[in-house]
């Protein structure tokens, strides 16, 4: 069994990194006029992983996917901006995920993780920068979780459903 949830993860690090490369060509900017914003489709099988297998497959592959996704495309600045983002997001949906069951949904708890994404990001972009000017644009950020959480749950949602079936 754990050979098998191995071999999924690994997938799932792959398909991340895949959406990761799709969504560099996707620009939303045409859509919301927001600099840099991202659905975070690659974030849906983080969200994923944790749902189905916990903390310890949900962590190696965040960093898996923050990290080849800056050797391969991104550059190493972006291992830090994504990966404090990921732990940021990963820590709220496992605690959510843990003790909130009862009363929140898989889209509670994607609309968290996104935000707490976004605020692991602007951290990381405040102590790179060495400013708190980079925090006015957290509303915006935040505001933007809600629909990204959104998108990122119904996708995640059929992939659970399907996932656990087989596992």
């Amino acid at each position: 069994m754990k050979a098998r949830k191995l071999s999924l993860c690994a997938l799932m690090t792959a398909l991340a990194l895949v959406l990761s490369y799709l969504e560099s060509l996707l620009q939303l900017s045409f859509l919301i006029p927001v600099p840099g914003l991202k659905l975070g489709l690659s974030n849906l099988v983080t969200l994923t992983v944790l749902v189905l297998y916990g903390l310890p497959y949900a962590l190696p592959v965040a960093f898996a996917k923050c990290f080849l996704g800056a050797f391969f495309a991104n550059g190493p600045m972006s291992f830090w901006f994504s990966f404090t983002g990921a732990l940021c997001a990963i820590f709220v949906m496992w605690v959510l995920l843990r003790y909130g069951k009862r009363v929140v949904s898989l889209w509670g708890v994607s609309m968290a993780g996104a935000a707490m994404h976004n605020l692991g990001q602007i951290l990381a972009a405040a102590v790179s920068m060495q400013t708190a000017a980079v925090f006015g644009y957290l509303p915006v950020l935040l505001l933007a979780s809600i629909v990204t959480g959104t998108v990122i749950a119904a996708a995640a949602a059929p992939m659970v459903r399907a996932l656990s079936k087989t596992t």
